[in-house]
């Protein structure tokens, strides 16, 4: 059994699970590391002890293992005395525990490393301005008003029980195309939404459809209309699979310098990681010396019955 499974069943399922969710643990009082939490085995466990290993959980694990304090001591000491017996075994020497092992250590230093080289990442907010003002385009916004017009490309759909007729994609286009004409011709653009629009955010809110950043996930061709878009302008109609999408631009903005800095820092400090990443790959020095292996089978080869395997 794998130490982070035993470690899901330990104290994930501490408390006993409810339907009703779960008050948080009071807090914890910061105590001097010294502090002693208990006596196991005629051992002292120090409040420096187990804060170090609560940490070490992720935040679910924290929080079940806080909720009841002395059951949370008691699985612990359980733990590290079975721990202290599978040591005394030489178990950690044995296989597939000790590769278990190097490869849970291979993962968390690993990990570790990039943790370590991330927090230490500056980036000088002179390169933060001039990011920005080279990519000032993609920090605009705009608001939108919307109409969709749906088509079907299924005949016998475009009757339906209720006596609605569904367009089909070349009634939907010109439906579209007179819209368009109406709004840019001084029509109210809400009213045609609301009279018209098969989506029913715009419909029912006077066509008003949000504010899109270039941030967005949204349709390329969605994304180029709009952004394409100087303030009180209308698009033309944008077809994606099932309809046709018509935009007004209501208000278009660049976001400032201040609003957007935050997210530059970061985003500049993961490109900086990916970069430093990139260049530990190019450093390996690989030789590849056994053609058959690597011109093998690609399943990975069986494992050991843990039995089988000697004591180093």
């Amino acid at each position: 059994m794998r130490f982070a499974v035993f470690l899901l069943v330990c104290f994930v399922s501490l408390p006993a699970q409810t339907s009703a969710p779960v008050p948080p643990p009071p807090a914890v009082p910061k105590l001097p590391p010294d502090t002693v939490i208990a006596v196991v085995d005629g051992k002292k466990l120090t409040y420096a002890e187990l804060e170090g290993f609560l940490h070490a959980l992720p935040p679910q694990m924290q929080q079940s293992a806080m909720t009841d304090r002395k059951e949370f001591i008691k699985r612990y000491a359980f733990m590290r005395k079975l721990t202290a017996m599978a040591e005394k075994a030489q178990l950690d020497r044995q296989s597939p525990y000790k590769e278990s092992l190097d490869v849970d250590r291979l993962n968390i230093l690993t990990q570790a490393q990039i943790n370590e080289m991330y927090r230490n990442l500056m980036v000088e907010p002179a390169e933060i301005e001039k990011f920005y003002d080279s990519n000032k385009d993609s920090y605009s916004q705009v608001k939108v008003k919307a109409i969709y017009i749906g088509f079907t490309s299924t005949p016998a759909a475009r009757n339906s029980a209720s006596g609605k007729k569904y367009l089909d994609e070349a009634e939907a286009k010109a439906k579209a195309d007179r819209l368009v004409k109406e709004a840019r011709g001084g029509a109210d653009f809400s009213k045609l939404a609301r009279e018209n629009s098969e989506d029913a955010k715009s419909a029912g809110e006077n066509g008003d459809f949000g504010t899109l950043k270039k941030s967005d996930s949204l349709p390329d061709a969605i994304r180029s209309a709009v952004f394409a878009l100087k303030q009180g302008e209308i698009s033309e109609p944008v077809r994606q699979a099932n309809g046709f999408w018509i935009f007004k631009a209501d208000e278009v903005v660049t976001r400032g310098f201040p609003e957007v800095k935050g997210d530059i820092y970061n985003q500049l400090k993961e490109t900086h990681l990916k970069e430093w990443i990139d260049s530990i790959n190019k450093s390996l020095d690989i030789k590849y010396e056994n053609e058959a292996f690597f011109a093998g089978p690609t399943s990975p080869p069986a494992a050991s019955h843990p039995g089988a395997a000697s004591q180093k």
